[in-house]
């Protein structure tokens, strides 16, 4: 495996939908940013990539908070949505598609699909008795709230009591065919924790779920039906189809369906994990749509246990975070420091620590060291180097790009960048033994040089290594190194032309001129007690 172009050419996945009931906080920040890197990711193996994100906009939760704050709900959509993508730029997060589900074609997308599930006998009406939560714009088992009949998830939030004519769809009637697509493909739900979720959760046998809600109307109406509106998650679902539209194409399953379908993968929170590997398969399968490849139910940011969030008055402001810290230390921190698939915990020392001493020490101060003495001693160009296949940074770099390439596709982005600080601690330790200044000093420029070059080279492929997740501090380091390249700029790496495979050994042409060092990534400073 390598970052060159595989044997399928195009790449297609997404975040969630995001619910644009509030401003986004750190848990609509953490899985966009990974979603971001595997993009970066797939984009470096020459494959065309189509990202998408968007927002869930309809519902009742929608239309209370906006009544309570005197706007119409397309009035509040708007104006979160901005706030959502106003982030997403500060985030570097390069999106190819941002649907909104209540863009025009997706009304047309719904609606064709609702009849093909009608069609096939799985959609009936009938009454719907239980605890709703409307902030998950769920029924709730009583079983599952907590005490004073408050939801497990908003824990600040009581549920209420439903008992009203739905349309239902028949989930049921999916059971064995779903049973048998997690047997046959167990990677259709990562990672494994999540599997034995769903697993679980199935083997105590599907109930039909309700589809349409009444008493609002701020959704789709039913189409046989207008008297009842189409359930929110029925209908934010379909969004990741409608998302893959061409602008000047006719808003039908079939030309969405038509190139980018179906999905590589679905990255999306644990707390919706049901929605996506149990209902969403089902639906599709009633349409007689194909499945995506994989659901991967990322792990929650925890404070004390509990979900960071708004409704638990926990939530951390990620603009903050980024304004304070930097763009770069924000990605690393979220996708180094936790383990992308379980909880996590943020912690502002261990942040700060954390991107010091990876960034800043064993990847900054490596390329700066090695700069300056290249510009001090052999005229500030790449050396002439002939580097042994054994030599020990060749000999970590040359199984390197399988392993970080493995990391990757797996969605274990602290892998990848555990696998690339391997190579940077050893370039450390091994420019500390060789002592190039000291060489030059007895009079051995070319031992001196030679031992610059494979520090410089492993800098350069740790950087390119890292670019899907560090993509400001690794451009900062190439550029050094006399490259006209921007990360951030995908017109500017063609890996097919001008951009060949970087993830290997001997990039680095001789005589190719270098800038004189500069940090590549300022070292962080925690708030002074105190200050704001």
């Amino acid at each position: 495996m390598n970052f060159q172009p595989t044997e399928k050419s195009t790449f297609s996945l997404t975040t969630p939908l995001y619910y644009v009931n509030d401003s986004p906080h750190i848990g609509s920040a953490y899985p966009t940013i990974a979603a971001d890197a595997l993009a970066r990711f797939q984009r470096l193996r020459g494959r065309s990539v189509r990202f998408v994100t968007g927002s869930d906009e309809h519902g009742q939760k929608i239309q209370r908070t906006a009544e309570a704050l005197g706007r119409t709900p397309k009035e509040h959509c708007d104006l979160v949505v901005e706030s959502f993508k106003k982030l997403w730029a500060q985030l570097d997060v390069k999106y190819d598609r941002f649907i909104r589900t209540t863009d025009e074609p997706h009304a047309a997308i719904v609606k064709e699909f609702f009849q093909r599930v009608w069609e096939n006998g799985d959609i009936y009406l009938s009454q719907q008795k239980g605890w709703y939560c409307v902030a998950c714009e769920e029924f709730k088992e009583e079983r599952d709230l907590l005490e004073n009949k408050h939801c497990p998830i908003h824990v600040n939030k009581p549920v209420e009591w439903r008992d009203e004519e739905n349309y239902f769809f028949r989930l049921s009637k999916y059971q064995e065919k779903l049973e048998k697509l997690y047997a046959e493909v167990p990677e259709f739900i990562q990672p494994d924790i999540r599997r034995n979720e769903v697993l679980s959760f199935v083997s105590q046998g599907l109930r039909d779920f309700s589809i349409s809600r009444v008493n609002f109307d701020w959704g789709f109406p039913v189409p046989n039906d207008p008297n009842h509106t189409i359930y929110v998650w029925f209908d934010a679902l379909l969004g990741y189809i409608t998302a893959l539209l061409e602008p000047d194409q006719a808003p039908t399953l079939e030309n969405a369906i038509s190139e980018w379908y179906p999905f590589n993968v679905h990255i999306i929170g644990k707390d919706i994990l049901r929605f996506h590997a149990v209902y969403f398969p089902a639906m599709l399968m009633s349409a007689g749509l194909p499945l995506p490849d994989r659901i991967f139910g990322h792990g929650f940011l925890v404070q004390d246990g509990v979900k960071m969030g708004k409704s638990a008055g926990n939530a951390i402001d990620p603009v903050a975070l980024v304004e304070r810290y930097g763009v770069d230390a924000f990605r690393y921190y979220f996708l180094k420091g936790i383990e992308f698939g379980r909880d996590g915990v943020f912690d502002e020392v261990r942040f700060v620590d954390l991107c010091n001493a990876d960034l800043a020490d064993n990847f900054g101060n490596l390329l700066n060291r090695a700069l300056g003495l290249i510009h001090k001693n052999s005229g500030g160009v790449v050396p002439e180097a002939e580097i042994a296949i054994d030599h020990p940074l060749r000999s970590i770099a040359e199984g390197l790009e399988d392993r970080v390439a493995q990391a990757y596709e797996a969605l274990r982005f602290d892998t990848a960048c555990e696998e690339t600080l391997t190579l940077l601690r050893a370039g450390n330790k091994y420019i500390n033994e060789q002592a190039p200044w000291s060489l030059y000093k007895q009079g051995k420029p070319q031992e001196a040089e030679q031992v610059l070059y494979a520090v410089l080279e492993s800098v350069r492929l740790a950087a390119y290594l890292l670019a899907p997740i560090v993509p400001h501090t690794s451009t900062a380091v190439y550029q050094q190194l006399g490259f006209s390249i921007d990360f951030n700029n995908s017109s500017l790496i063609d890996v097919s032309t001008s951009f060949p495979n970087q993830a290997r050994w001997g990039i680095l042409r001789a005589k190719q001129q270098l800038q004189k060092p500069q940090p590549v990534f300022q070292k962080l400073e925690l708030p002074i007690e105190g200050s704001s």
